[in-house]
């Protein structure tokens, strides 16, 4: 089946180039609400399902334990730019476990964000695992294995106890299996494992509603969206769309970038999911999909829907400023 094309970019007044992709939105009981190209093909959500892969962090009690507020259950969520704030945080967390970022197994990057490399590099000193995007969700890992009595080295590994505890979440709430067939090896070092998109968007659904999940596992799944949702900074960052979507929203939406143009969200007013892919994993056209679905489920609502139009049509500049094109949803989408 090919995808249709939903994003195109112009230069002037002239389509230069067209994304195509597939989207899903469900409701808690399964029901699809949109569907659009291939939702049953395999995908690797990775880093979009940070939300449900930070479950037993507070099922375990854990993040109770350690005291941990929303700021650190967002960066639990987090695919962050490695901002003073978030490298701060992640230090904290694995204080609070006795740890330090020499327990992290997530590898070591330059932050993301281009001004806090610059004053990392000024300052003389060099990445560290605490720089990572996904350092938060790691510190989360480390601190409930501490809290549970896991052995915390090795935590990375698909045979370790805390992985087989994340695969259970994350099949409890998606109804799809995750085993060694649809297995791979994640930017992070954890396994990922490729879902369809329709299952992913009925887990969002799940995750917002707590339908079907279980007393405490809905209760942990409404906690930990409301903490994203309250403090999208320390989900991804100053200039993060992800941010700055669920910014101007104002604790209505929540959104996770995964990669290669995947996106998770959820509409937990509505009680609904949201999955998707851009085909060529390009997140600018991810991006306008995210918001344009977001936009079309809310239509009633002018003032978010007039919030999110800039970033349905975003306008492309050039290094002078200069207006020089931008991206539009296709008929498909809008």
């Amino acid at each position: 089946m090919s995808n249709p094309v939903l994003v195109e970019v112009l230069r002037g007044d002239i389509v230069e180039s067209r994304h195509r992709g597939a989207i899903a939105v469900f409701d808690a009981d399964g029901k699809a609400v949109l569907e659009i190209g291939d939702t049953q093909r395999p995908t690797f959500p990775r880093s979009a399902v940070k939300s449900i892969q930070a479950l037993p962090l507070v099922e375990t009690g854990a993040a109770d334990a350690y005291g941990f507020g929303n700021k650190e259950l967002a960066l639990s969520c987090a695919s962050h730019d490695g901002e003073a704030g978030h490298v701060e945080l992640a230090s904290a967390m694995l204080a609070k476990a006795g740890l330090d970022e020499q327990a992290l197994e997530c590898g070591t990057h330059w932050p993301s964000c281009q001004q806090a490399t610059i004053d990392l590099a000024r300052s003389g000193g060099t990445a560290n695992a605490l720089h990572n995007n996904c350092s938060g969700k790691h510190s989360g890992f480390l601190c409930a294995c501490c809290h549970a009595g896991i052995e915390h080295r090795g935590y990375v590994n698909a045979g370790h106890q805390y992985q087989q505890m994340l695969c259970e979440a994350l099949e409890n709430v998606t109804g799809a299996a995750h085993n060694a067939d649809n297995r791979a090896i994640d930017g992070c070092s954890i396994p990922t494992y490729a879902v369809p998109l329709r299952n992913l968007a009925h887990g969002f659904a799940r995750m917002a509603t707590g339908v079907g999940l279980g007393e405490e596992r809905a209760k942990a799944a409404r906690r930990l969206f409301a903490a994203c949702m309250a403090e999208p900074f320390y989900v991804g960052g100053t200039e993060s769309f992800d941010t700055l979507l669920m910014r101007s929203a104002a604790g209505r939406l929540f959104v996770k970038v995964g990669a290669e143009g995947v996106y998770c969200a959820a509409v937990p007013e509505l009680g609904l999911g949201i999955a998707l892919k851009c085909d060529e994993g390009a997140f600018r056209a991810a991006e306008v999909m995210v918001a344009a679905v977001m936009a079309k489920l809310l239509a009633g609502d002018e003032a978010l829907t007039e919030k999110l139009r800039e970033f349905i049509n975003p306008v492309l500049t050039n290094r002078n400023g200069m207006v020089v094109g931008g991206l539009r949803p296709t008929a498909a989408l809008a």
